[in-house]
């Protein structure tokens, strides 16, 4: 794929990486109010961090929540989320204990049309395949796999004009 010059590069504040994750989905939870308190409550009454979170409904009309959390923090996260899965109806929690987050940052992003096309666009040139998405008005944050950080940083690197 040809780079882009300098000159035609869009402008970002920067790149983050955050490692040493593992990604939890709680699964076809029925869709009602209290399901997100429910379920972070217990997991910040643990001293669980969350830096990332996922959450949609399905064409059934069931949520899915997809969160990261350190992977040394995986089995105690299990644990709370295996109570809570009674609580709050979930079919099922899936894990993937070998996760990362790489995001862009600059200002005004979500005034910015193309910004998360062209991320995505430079992923997929790099063969890297996006777990999940979360977005803010000022990032675009993706979920990898943890084998392809560093991948990931190169063609994001290569991509965008970085200060």
């Amino acid at each position: 794929m040809r780079r882009e010059t300098q000159e035609q590069k869009i402008k970002i504040g920067g790149i983050i990486q955050k490692r040493n994750l593992a990604k939890i989905g709680v699964m076809s939870i029925p869709d009602r109010p209290g399901v997100g308190g429910a379920i972070f409550s217990a997991l910040g009454d643990k001293g669980i961090n969350i830096p990332f979170i996922v959450h949609t409904i399905d064409l059934n009309n069931l949520d899915n929540i997809v969160i990261c959390v350190a992977q040394e923090d995986l089995t105690l996260a299990l644990e709370v989320l295996g109570i809570v899965k009674e609580t709050v109806g979930a079919k099922e929690i899936v894990y993937d204990g070998e996760v990362g987050i790489v995001s862009m940052f600059g200002p005004h992003f979500g005034e910015r049309p193309g910004i998360a096309g062209v991320m995505f666009s430079a992923l997929a040139s790099a063969g890297i395949n996006i777990l999940a998405i979360s977005t803010s008005i000022s990032s675009t944050s993706c979920l990898l796999d943890a084998s392809d950080i560093d991948e990931a940083v190169q063609a994001l690197e290569e991509t965008f004009e970085l200060p």
